[in-house]
């Protein structure tokens, strides 16, 4: 579908900057004044010279405190926060200990990282908003729709932290999940104490019924979301995080299509692993339906152009993320969809503050307008030669540059580099907010022995292009450092849906070609000290097996977990590597 021109201004006047400026301290106001009484704020050592300098100054003053937040508090990664975070998990946990830990009061939830490296999970305290501020865009997670939408969730969660609170007769129940399953259980008001008292609801517009998502099985989770979403016809919107989830709930639609279509002609749940007491709650809400069974039989499996819309004729718009490590499945997605169908992204953000919501004078798959309603963005340029890096204003940016978010959060995170590259499109002409892509981590590269860091955007665009061209219909990937001969190489493992191209040995030269485009790279290999990159097939349903294994693994939510583009945990790539069927 086109797109319209953007309206994007390339720099910003006089005035809109002022604009911009009073509009962004004051958000950041809204978030340091609150959260300097935390306990982090009083005792973290990488805030001392911030409450010596406040200590001699009127903290009343808005001037004095955005002066010396500028001046004095550093940029921080995951390690001060770890310490004071580790309070929650202690036993007993007295409220009295982890009351104002971050920001005022207790957190709603803990907030678990997805994890894409080979590192221990981070968690985050998240606290609730202003109510209003609930069903923002940035934080939305269930879309309105006329008719029904397709967006699996789920409100399983690893642990529940019981914190004893003040009063000496009661405690309050913290789960660790996902920050989507967090705000989705805000939204709903759904606390977990009270879990099973809904477990015969159907929330009106979705497909499944609330009992599909407290189902922890990874394989079940996603059979019953395809048998209840194609059993109805009136689904308009389909919602899941990353694009690659839904094509791994795809490849569950295919390989149980008879399954699926003969429960849906019969009205019965099937037999899965780990039901228990769901069973009963689900048959409530499934009836046999002989002629949406017939008409399904007719259409097929997925596999068709536009298969989607045939399924659900009212279908009009997908939302997921099609960037960084989902950018490998769009192709799939959208011969799946077919061309009727408008695509967004739900917003950019990570685990510890939702940053930017979609540009939709844009292109909404990739231009994020960041608004600072879960926290205020600064930047560092990564292109800078400074000796240490400046943290840039939103109204100091320059289009066409790139730079690493910093973040100050509703949820009491200072400065906190979250390792993203983003690159600055322009700014909007009411406001005067930037509007950013999201390129590559900034760490993300694998740098090999002779310093070579081919950037995740540059290995993605290498072997989507030579997959269209030679290899086939790409399901995910991953790259891993190629050590079986000397030097060591970029190494690609690539599953596929269908048959591998005739001529597929031809991709590994036009990636290598494509590779060569990163000057260190290219030096590296005119030096000897450099070779080709290497791609190995892997069998199918490879990577749906890594999700369900990492998701059982770090107890994170099963549509948040993403394969990374370059992985650096040793005993994956082991077990990934047992799974290759051929080499290009």
């Amino acid at each position: 579908m086109s797109r319209p021109d953007t309206d994007l201004l390339q720099s910003l006047s006089p005035e809109l900057s002022q604009r911009l400026k009073d509009f962004l301290d004051q958000a950041l106001l809204g978030f340091i004044r609150p959260n300097s009484i935390s306990q982090f704020a009083h005792h973290a050592s990488e805030l001392a010279n911030f409450r010596e300098a406040m200590a001699q100054k009127d903290s009343n003053d808005d001037e004095e405190l955005l002066r010396s937040f500028r001046e004095f508090i550093p940029t921080t990664n995951y390690e001060p926060y770890r310490p004071f975070v580790a309070n929650f998990f202690a036993t007993p946990c007295k409220e009295s200990d982890v009351k104002n830990m971050f920001a005022p009061g207790l957190p709603y939830c803990l907030a678990v990282s997805s994890t894409t490296s080979g590192k221990a999970p981070k968690q985050f305290p998240i606290y609730p908003p202003a109510r209003h501020l609930l069903h923002h865009p940035l934080y939305l997670s269930l879309c309105h729709s006329e008719g029904s939408t397709l967006s699996p969730s789920s409100l399983s969660f690893g642990q529940a932290l019981e914190v004893e609170l003040e009063d000496g007769h009661s405690s309050k129940v913290l789960p660790v999940c996902s920050v989507t399953v967090g705000f989705l259980r805000m939204q709903m008001d759904w606390h977990v104490e009270h879990d099973k008292d809904r477990i015969d609801l159907r929330v009106p517009g979705k497909t499944d019924p609330y009992a599909i998502s407290l189902v922890k099985s990874y394989r079940a989770f996603f059979i019953l979301n395809a048998l209840f979403a194609l059993a109805d016809r009136r689904v308009t919107t389909i919602r899941f995080l990353f694009a690659s989830v839904f094509v791994n709930f795809l490849q569950y639609v295919e390989d149980e299509w008879p399954l699926l279509v003969d429960c849906i002609e019969k009205g019965i749940i099937p037999d899965m692993e780990n039901l228990d007491h769901l069973r009963e709650p689900l048959e409530k809400h499934f009836t046999p339906n002989p002629v949406r069974a017939a008409e399904l039989r007719e259409i097929g499996p997925p596999g068709i152009q536009g298969w989607a819309v045939r399924v659900w004729p009212d279908l009009k718009k997908f939302i997921g993320i099609t960037g960084g490590p989902a950018a490998a499945s769009v192709p799939k997605v959208t011969h799946v969809l077919g061309p009727s169908v408008a695509m967004q992204s739900p917003c950019y953000g990570s685990s510890e503050c939702y940053i930017g919501i979609p540009y939709l004078n844009g292109d909404p798959n990739t231009d994020f307008k960041v608004v600072p309603v879960d926290g205020v963005t600064e930047y560092l340029d990564v292109r800078s030669n400074e000796p240490s890096e400046r943290v840039l204003s939103a109204w100091e940016l320059v289009t066409g540059g790139h730079y690493e978010p910093v973040l100050t959060t509703r949820n009491g995170l200072w400065r906190y580099r979250i390792g993203d590259v983003v690159t600055v499109k322009g700014f909007a002409p009411d406001d005067g907010l930037p509007v950013i892509n999201y390129l590559h981590r900034r760490d993300g590269s694998l740098g090999l022995a002779y310093g070579s860091t081919c950037t995740e955007s540059q290995l993605t665009d290498a072997i989507v292009s030579a997959s269209k061209r030679w290899i086939g219909q790409i399901i995910d990937f991953t790259v891993v450092a190629d050590n079986r001969d000397t030097p060591v190489t970029y190494g690609y493992l690539v599953e596929i849906g269908g048959e591998l191209g005739k001529d597929a040995k031809m991709a590994t030269q036009q990636t290598f070609e494509d590779l060569m485009k990163n000057n260190e790279y290219h030096m590296a290999f005119w030096q000897g000290r450099a070779r080709k990159p290497t791609i190995r097939i892997v069998e199918r349903g490879t990577f749906t097996e890594y999700r369900k294994q990492k998701c059982d693994k770090a107890n994170i939510s099963m549509g948040q977990v993403k394969v990374p583009i370059v992985l650096s945990d040793p005993s994956f790539k082991e077990w990934l590597l047992q799974k290759v069927v051929t080499e290009l």
